[in-house]
């Protein structure tokens, strides 16, 4: 199928998943992930109504930036701190901060360019050790930071869960984070908002929805099967 047929797909599922969860499909930002993909590709799927792209690496964020057509671009993947310097000025978003580490590096690479970032903290909701992220109960020490510093606010979560899990187990895992989300919601740290939870691929978008995802992080189901075989241009 085509990016325009599997997009128009994807955006069906996403409306009818938002329906079952008494929930409008306005409330959720479809990220299209771009892993791999070529820039005349991403343009395709931004000339078809794609505004916001996620890329795992941030070479690619450096190396496409200037061949793709105006979107906003989205930080999702792991993120060195060695490698801001590369997406801090291009990025409206970082989702995957874990450490106190790199927010402290964030905040440094931004406030370098003048401007606020916003964040996601990514938290290892399913405890599995191949997964980046802290451990919830790390949550706290990090939003707690998050106060102390002046070029970065946090916007919300993002969680990925294991890939072998089952539906079943999945929505448990997303139940899980959404209940940290409105916990944390109703607390009051400084620079904090929870505006945004992004979980959810294109294996288990719409259970992240009906479970209280605002952000999908979609990209094969939009473009097809990677192949690794070939440099991204």
């Amino acid at each position: 199928m085509s990016i325009n047929e599997n997009l128009a797909q994807v955006r069906r599922r996403i409306a009818e998943a938002a329906e079952r969860a008494g929930r409008s499909a306005d409330e959720i930002t479809l990220i299209a992930v771009t892993k791999t993909r070529a820039a005349k590709e991403i343009n395709e799927a931004i000339s078809l109504g794609v505004t916001d792209i996620g890329e795992n690496k941030p070479q690619e964020i450096r190396d496409k930036f200037a061949d793709v057509s105006p979107v906003r671009w989205h930080m999702i993947g792991h993120l060195q701190t060695n490698k801001i310097k590369y997406i801090i000025d291009r990025v409206c978003m970082i989702h995957s901060v874990d450490s106190i580490h790199l927010m402290d590096e964030i905040d440094k690479q931004a406030g370098k360019h003048n401007i606020v970032m916003d964040i996601l903290i990514q938290v290892n909701i399913s405890g599995e050790e191949t997964k980046q992220g802290c451990a919830p109960e790390e949550l706290p020490r990090l939003l707690e930071h998050a106060g102390e510093l002046n070029n970065i606010r946090v916007r919300g979560l993002m969680t990925i869960a294991p890939k072998a899990d089952s539906g079943v187990t999945n929505s448990l895992h997303f139940d899980n984070i959404r209940r940290l989300f409105v916990d944390i919601s109703q607390k009051k740290y400084d620079n904090v908002t929870m505006e945004c939870l992004s979980m959810g691929m294109s294996g288990d978008y719409e259970t992240a929805i009906e479970c209280g995802a605002t952000m999908v992080r979609v990209g094969t189901a939009i473009f097809g099967e990677r192949d690794y075989s070939k440099s991204a241009q």
